[in-house]
């Protein structure tokens, strides 16, 4: 019989993490630990109180599956219909299904990025993300946190100081700048007058700026917006992607939305075939959940995995970033 195990770890973060709907100094995260005698998988979960989760709820969520027959899993359609039956989180689901996955593939001596089909990339450029701070604070944070080394700067901005904010960090950087609203306008309008005073900058695209719900602003929106539009909140675990490829010109696929990696895959694959740009971004995450994401990166458009690197302290160590790329070590 297989061991399941979960442990809780509050990382401690470099700065304030501020975005539009919330701010955090400190995070905690879940690890799903799964073994027998010789073999051992490890997932993690970071919950994300955007879609109702929290550490706890999760917790309770794992017990229920050790008490509905968790233990019992031989397979890993076994360990499907279980999730299926008893749907955790997303979060949580990840973190079992990667952990089986992991435990698997080194019992079968394979790797992951085999036994998902796809090519691991030698090096993952990723964007970097400031958050949401004082504009005069800016230039200082930059260079402080050498971010120039980054191809790409992702910033978290909201209606009340976009402009400033974006404004800032292209006096202390040239390279190419990420948007990323949070859900923070209500509708087009204001949003467009935004949007098209950005054209000093090099704006690449813009990431969910209005909420998931604003299903038809977003179709008003696409064909007059001057950047690409990315769906993250409006893609978790599921979508109509007839209805996104209206609405978006891309999507930022998230391990920890996605619920798995093998319908994280899923999501690139749906993406792509309707003609959307591919993006695989994080939440604030340890290596372990950057090492996962970055099983996916072939041939994405972008990839934003910076979230271990607001830690203070990194525990599995197990991603090297050099020069803004990642490599496994």
């Amino acid at each position: 019989m297989l061991r399941w195990h979960i442990e809780s770890k509050e990382l401690q973060l470099l700065y304030t993490w501020k975005i539009s709907r919330n701010s955090s100094d400190t995070k905690t995260n879940l690890f799903i630990r799964v073994a027998d005698q010789h073999h051992v998988g490890i997932g993690e979960a970071a919950p994300n109180i955007r879609y109702g989760e929290t550490a706890e709820a999760l917790t309770d969520q794992f017990s229920s599956l050790i008490d509905n027959g968790l233990e019992l899993v031989r397979t890993l359609e076994d360990l499907q219909m279980l999730l299926a039956i008893y749907a955790p989180a997303n979060a949580l689901r990840f973190a079992i299904e990667s952990a089986y996955i992991h435990y698997n593939c080194q019992r079968n001596n394979i790797s992951v990025v085999d036994f998902l089909g796809v090519v691991l990339p030698h090096a993952v450029p990723t964007a970097f993300t400031l958050p949401i701070m004082d504009p005069g604070l800016v230039n200082k944070f930059i260079l402080h946190n050498n971010l120039t080394r980054f191809e790409t700067l992702k910033i978290k901005v909201n209606q009340e100081n976009a402009l400033d904010l974006i404004r800032e960090v292209s006096k202390s950087s040239t390279c190419p700048l990420i948007i990323d609203g949070n859900e923070a306008w209500n509708e087009p309008e204001s949003l467009l007058q935004v949007l098209n005073q950005l054209q000093p900058y090099p704006i690449v695209m813009i990431e969910q700026p209005m909420p998931a719900s604003k299903t038809d602003e977003y179709m008003y929106l696409k064909p007059k917006s001057p950047y690409d539009l990315f769906a993250d909140e409006s893609v978790t675990d599921q979508a109509d992607f007839n209805l996104i490829a209206k609405q978006f010109h891309g999507v930022n696929m998230k391990l920890m939305k996605a619920g798995g990696y093998l319908n994280g895959k899923y999501i690139l694959e749906q993406a792509r075939q309707h003609h959307l740009k591919t993006m695989v971004g994080c939440m604030v995450e340890t290596s372990l959940g950057i090492w996962s994401a970055m099983q996916l990166c072939q041939d994405v458009s972008f990839a934003d995995l910076d979230g271990f690197l607001i830690l203070k302290e990194e525990p599995f160590g197990i991603v090297q970033e050099r020069e803004g790329k990642l490599f496994i070590r």
